[in-house]
């Protein structure tokens, strides 16, 4: 099934998220989780990773693509079964806003705060909240390795007002605490190559990574073509013709 089912569709617009379960089988997963883990260790032994910080000062490291290359990374986004997945999501036509590796290494990897991704991608031009995510987990993803966090149903709310705190951007504390009371708290547990599709306007964070565990996650986010930023404030996000390619083709990447 390369785009949302009827029950999904239902689901995605009543909760502002559905879990695709093995969207990646099992050898799709290790293929690309043990090249990424060679090579972005590599490079973050170089200096070449972001690491952004928390309030206890642990670092979750981070990799953004500005392009979707002819690479693992680019291919992947570029996945018909991703593609399908945002396009069912948004309901326009999409293309490829950001891809990034979320790397949360054994006891080391931060907490992320609640957000909206929409709560920035405003700030970079993008008018309208027709964006959405894809989360990847690459590594099993559980409470205590720091999985994902979403408050149902916030999407509802429309973008909330955020504030730049340490190396995050994060929704306003009062609104928070109110969003907080309302909505239900789901932990996201998910196996590797399980996928988290999600609305740009969906609540959501993660707690640090205090195990002995890696927790990796790839995500594309997709946006709608008539929503392309109207001002240039980043590399990436600019709208680029996205070109689909067949399932797996990642796998034939070096």
């Amino acid at each position: 099934m390369l785009g949302l089912t009827a029950q999904e569709a239902k689901d995605y617009a009543r909760d502002g998220y559905i879990i695709r379960k093995g969207l990646l089988s099992q050898d799709e997963v290790a293929d690309f989780r043990d090249h990424a883990r060679k090579q972005l260790e590599a490079e973050k032994a170089s200096g070449a990773i972001m690491a952004k910080g928390d309030k206890e000062g642990k670092t979750t490291l981070l990799k953004m693509w500005t392009k979707a290359e002819d690479d693992k990374y680019g291919l992947l986004a570029r996945d018909e079964r991703m593609v399908g997945l945002a396009e069912g999501a948004v309901g326009k036509p999409i293309y490829l806003y950001s891809h990034k590796m979320t790397m949360k290494q054994p006891h080391e990897g931060g907490a992320w705060e609640w957000h909206q991704d929409f709560g920035y991608w405003y700030n970079y031009g993008c008018l309208a909240p027709d964006m959405m995510s894809i989360y990847i987990a690459l590594d099993k993803a559980t409470r205590e390795n720091g999985c994902l966090q979403v408050l149902k149903a916030t999407h509802k709310l429309g973008r909330l007002n955020h504030i730049r705190e340490n190396d995050q951007t994060n929704v306003e504390q009062e609104h928070l605490e109110a969003a907080l009371k309302r909505f239900e708290h789901i932990y996201v547990e998910m196996e590797a190559g399980d996928a988290l599709v999600f609305d740009g306007n969906l609540l959501h964070r993660s707690d640090a990574n205090r195990s002995d565990t890696y927790r990796w996650g790839y995500i594309c986010s997709y946006n709608a073509v008539e929503n392309a930023p109207f001002k240039k404030v980043r590399e990436y996000g600019n709208f680029d013709e996205m070109k689909k390619v067949p399932a797996g083709s990642f796998r034939k990447a070096s």
